[in-house]
């Protein structure tokens, strides 16, 4: 095997990593390359759950072999000589002498693991940083675990579905005890189940209780339960073991992959999932990082109930600077105004600027507002002042009209260099989450009376977030507003100013505007903060900005329909000239064009025929056909006056009064209830989703910008697999895409292919079984340009597929395979 070498920087530190190709499963031919990308992706959730835990590795150097050849694997607990210097570590004292143990603490660390085949991390419940006088030596004086751990593990004749069984046992329990349980599959045969404490007492006092509890359970459950860890007392029992509360011993870190036959993971579950014991599986690696994409880590909860995991300082680590013991005079004390920023940041876990010392600040003072989409969404404003930069948090934004304050939470001062930071915070971290520059720029301090009174003026970019020069005062409010602290009480208002004002005269219509885009959403997050929220439908359709200039005595009425990229629309949709008798005044509207198809529903397949058309003939033919209709929902600009800066609410007031609406121009109402009552009446309309809106967002021209939030449905439904069409270079071997149908009366009928969503075990089993059913002709009729190289099977296996919609033909809109439904009858696969 070719030794496939890449030279990589990980975290500042570079490493080799070799033989990216070498198949560590062999029976799902997973490769090092392939596991190395997993632990780069779930390292942030891996890293909070084994951080300052000793590691001791599993290494499979081979690959973990087959049933009938398994690999060697060896436990290697002391850190190699050879290793990186750089490398955290810890010594602890045993009975055979003493050893040093690596600290799985960032991504650059468990990068060099991985290269070394070290598939599974296993850690003790305790942390090194606790009561350790000597943090370069444990020893078992300051084990005192924060969290404590049964391993529930099933002995011949039973499975995983008694584990839970047992698991659910366990955590009524715990929770008489007052302790939070949390549940993880272990990717070997049975349940984790993790209980946090306050670290005050000792492994042994925590192995004490939780052997108790194993004995009182086994008394009340001795049918199903053993607490004795005799291999002879197993059969047809689940042992409760809790022994590795034992300061001695380790458990598999979560997220760690496991040495099995195919690669599996210790993966965190919800309780809810627990409900159907029957339907819980261990999760292989691919699946897991789905989860973590679907719902996050499960298992933090866990690791903020523990207090976090703040590492134990380095010998000699943050001493203070000593006065000379012989001069006369005493030392300067000098404010350090970044301590507080730094004791809440590592910078080997986040990009922030973490520096030594605090800036000095110059004759150009600078300002900077980021938008902060931490676990709610957040404006920090920051000005230069005393060399740093002195920041609150907004949660509401910078106001933008000066008859309403906005709630300003005054926050620790940052340093000058955070001013151009934009980025993310890992996950785990103090303030995690996306930062983003709003507007920057410079500023000019009229007023700054400490802890009491600010006044700024503030000039941005001329794309930024402010959208001119704005005059602004903070005001301290003390003891009025939602913290305790009434020194970070403070309000924002924006000033009324003749040096900042453009006064009343009227601007031109602009004609360089484009579309403010939205980002995809989390329904989640949008449900916790549901009154700063409104909801539209989402049409299937392609945005459009529309000058409107309505005719008068002087002038013919005229309208431009320009595209998201600045493309010219207006000869191709001349149905929607009529938007020039829809209003009075000159304007810039935001909107989506959309073709309707059966049942008066957005259909884009239908809108394809109109998309660019140019000759006359053409689009006349097609606009009798299928004629176009313009859903408004935004104005940009009106009678003279710019909208962009006004709050969403007030841009759709006057929307409403602007625009009246006709044949082919019409304004959707927004849905007035919970995301979850939009979210289900567009699903009930078939519609492709919902559009969240923030009703203080200011609109932001050529901006992807998450104040807008696209939450789509993600549809699923059964297909019967017909045929399968040949594969090329590593599918030559299976298939690349499945041809499904199904039943509508007596007949089968076409949807589609599908050719993602399939992992090397699916695709071997899924070719096994389509060449059992193999037939010459195909089971119904099939486009021939789908059938060409195709290959016909018996039409009685059942699948599931997501799917993002239908097309007009039909046809299934970017199919996703999920897997076979043997608990379904191909008969009751309908259309």
């Amino acid at each position: 095997m070719a030794r496939h070498e890449q030279k990589v920087t990980v975290e500042g530190h570079r490493l080799t990593l070799s033989n990216l190709n070498k198949v560590l499963y062999p029976e799902t031919k997973t490769t090092k390359g392939e596991i190395l990308d997993y632990c780069a992706t779930i390292a942030p959730h891996l890293i909070r759950h084994a951080r300052d835990r000793i590691a001791t590795r599993k290494r499979w150097v081979d690959g973990v072999g087959t049933p009938d050849d398994p690999g060697d694997v060896f436990f290697e607990k002391n850190l190699p000589e050879s290793a990186p210097s750089w490398i955290r570590s810890r010594a602890i004292r045993h009975s055979t002498g003493t050893k040093r143990y690596p600290l799985v603490n960032d991504l650059a660390t468990l990068t060099y693991l991985t290269q070394m085949a070290a598939l599974e991390i296993h850690v003790p419940q305790w942390t090194v940083r606790a009561g350790a006088k000597d943090p370069g030596t444990i020893d078992s004086e300051t084990r005192f675990p924060d969290r404590m751990v049964f391993d529930l593990d099933p002995g011949p004749g039973r499975g995983l579905a008694d584990c839970i069984e047992v698991a659910q046992l366990v955590r009524e329990l715990l929770e008489g005890m007052g302790l939070d349980a949390y549940p993880v599959t272990s990717g070997s045969k049975g349940v984790h189940l993790y209980a946090p404490l306050d670290g005050s007492v000792s492994s042994q006092q925590v192995s004490d209780v939780a052997h108790e509890l194993a004995r009182s359970l086994e008394a009340d459950h001795n049918d199903l339960i053993v607490s004795a860890m005799k291999k002879t007392l197993r059969e047809n029992k689940v042992l409760i073991d809790w022994s590795q509360n034992s300061a001695a011993k380790t458990t598999v870190a979560p997220y760690s992959l496991r040495g099995r036959f195919t690669p599996m993971v210790a993966a965190p579950r919800s309780w809810d999932e627990f409900d159907d014991p029957a339907a819980v599986e261990q999760v292989r690696f691919e699946e897991v990082l789905d989860r973590v994409d679907d719902f996050g880590d499960l298992l933090e909860p866990l690791a903020e109930a523990v207090g976090g995991t703040a590492s134990a300082p380095e010998p000699g680590a943050g001493s203070e600077p000593q006065s000379d013991p012989m001069s006369d005079e005493a030392p300067e004390v000098v404010r350090d105004r970044l301590e507080v920023y730094r004791s809440k940041r590592d910078p080997k876990r986040t990009s922030e600027p973490v520096p030594a010392k605090q800036g000095t600040s110059g004759d150009g003072l600078t300002f900077v507002i980021q938008e902060h989409h931490a676990r709610s969404l957040h404006w920090d404003f920051r000005l230069e002042h005393d060399g740093v930069l002195v920041s609150w948090a907004l949660p509401k934004g910078p106001p933008t009209d000066p008859g309403k304050n906005h709630l300003a939470v005054q926050t620790e001062d940052h340093p000058l260099e955070y001013g151009s930071f934009e980025g993310t915070i890992p996950k785990g971290e103090y303030g995690a989450g996306d930062v983003e520059i709003w507007d920057s720029g410079t500023c000019d301090i009229e007023k700054w009376q400490e802890g009491k009174e600010v006044i700024a003026v503030l000039h941005g970019r001329e794309d930024g977030g402010l959208g001119a020069v704005r005059r602004f005062a903070l005001f301290n409010t003390g003891g009025h507003g939602p913290n305790k602290d009434p020194e970070k009480n403070w309000m924002i208002h924006l000033m009324e100013d003749e040096s900042t004002n453009h006064g009343s005269k009227k601007e031109a219509l602009p004609t360089d505007l484009s579309p403010m885009l939205a980002s995809i959403g989390d329904i989640d997050s949008v449900r916790r903060e549901a009154e700063d929220w409104a909801f539209e439908m989402k049409w299937d359709g392609i945005r459009a900005l529309a000058r409107v200039q309505p005719g008068d005595g002087d002038r013919n009425g005229s309208v431009e329909l320009t595209s998201r990229n600045g493309r010219d629309m207006t000869s191709t949709y001349p149905e929607l000239r009529e938007l020039v008798d829809c209003v009075d005044v000159d304007c810039v509207l935001d909107g989506e064009i959309v073709a309707l198809g059966q049942g008066s529903r957005p259909d884009f397949g239908r809108l394809q025929r109109r998309m660019g058309l140019s000759r006359e003939s053409d689009v006349e033919r097609e606009r009798r056909r299928t004629p176009v209709y313009l859903m408004l929902f935004d104005v940009l600009h009106a009678d003279g006056s710019s909208l962009l800066r006004k709050p969403y609410t007030e841009r759709r007031e006057r929307l409403f009064e602007l625009v009246a609406e006709s044949d082919h121009i019409q304004v959707p109402d927004a849905f007035e209830g919970s995301v979850d009552a939009a979210f289900e009446s567009s699903r009930k309309l078939r519609l492709e989703g919902v559009m969240a809106k923030r009703t203080d967002s200011i609109y932001l021209p050529g901006k992807r910008t998450r104040t807008w939030a696209k939450l789509k449905h993600a549809s699923t439904r059964d297909v019967i697999i017909v045929g399968w069409r040949t594969g090329e270079g590593e599918r030559s071997d299976s298939f690349a895409s499945l041809l499904v149908a199904a039943h509508d009366g007596d007949d089968l009928v076409y949807l589609g292919r599908v050719g993602t969503g399939f992992d090397e075990a699916a695709l071997r089993s899924l070719r096994s079984s389509l060449d059992r059913r193999s037939r010459k002709t195909p089971a119904l009729t099939v486009p021939a340009a789908e059938s060409r190289d195709a290959h016909w099977v018996r039409p009685d296996l059942v699948g599931e597929v997501r799917f993002s919609g239908l097309t007009e033909a039909g046809r299934l809109r970017h199919p996703v395979w999920r897997g076979l439904r043997s608990d379904i009858d191909s008969e009751d696969v309908r259309g």
